[in-house]
């Protein structure tokens, strides 16, 4: 599939059939994302796979629920894959400083999208989630204190293969060549 055609197909899946995604697929997505760039190469991230049921299960109730039960869908999922901030290296944390930007937070988005595009492409669906409840989280991973989990996505195959039209600007109003707007 090309990799244009694999971008119009891929969409945030929020809900799942119970078919169980195989680990060596979950480790085709575990490479795709080692194999993206970051600044300085400081590769700032840790992804933990949540594959055994009753875990994923639990992890699922507690870290859905309440304030952020608007997730609760994911917990359908048969895979949650928990992404952590690591320290990244000394040039890219003093350049995001100078330019006010989260280098870090940016190879982590860019390692994430390899992954869940790896997954459409084995035609696994998946979401990616910023809310849930963090502590809960790391106290069931047992993830130190001083550590951030910045996103979860879900993993599974979807429910349903309707393919939804994305609702995007045009090329027109999201770019401009040689001057802003």
């Amino acid at each position: 599939m090309a990799l244009i055609e694999l971008m119009q197909r891929r969409r945030s899946v929020r809900r799942y059939s119970a078919r169980p995604v195989s680990r060596e697929d979950v480790l085709k997505c575990l490479e795709a994302a080692r194999l993206a760039p970051s600044a300085c190469n400081s590769q700032p991230w840790h992804f933990i796979v949540i594959d055994e049921p009753a875990l994923k299960d639990r992890i699922s109730e507690r870290i859905f629920s309440g304030l952020y039960s608007m997730n609760k869908f994911a917990g359908e999922a048969p895979v949650l894959v928990a992404v952590v901030s690591e320290k990244e290296n000394f040039l890219a944390s003093f350049g995001g400083q100078v330019r006010d930007t989260s280098y870090c937070l940016v190879d982590i988005g860019i390692a994430c999208e390899h992954f869940i595009l790896q997954a459409q492409e084995l035609g696994i669906g998946s979401c990616w989630i910023g809310w849930f409840d963090e502590g809960a989280l790391k106290k069931e991973l047992k993830i130190p204190k001083n550590k951030k989990i910045d996103i979860v996505i879900s993993l599974g195959y979807p429910a349903e293969d309707k393919i939804v039209p994305k609702q995007r600007r045009s090329t027109e109003e999201m770019s401009s060549f040689n001057k802003y707007r």
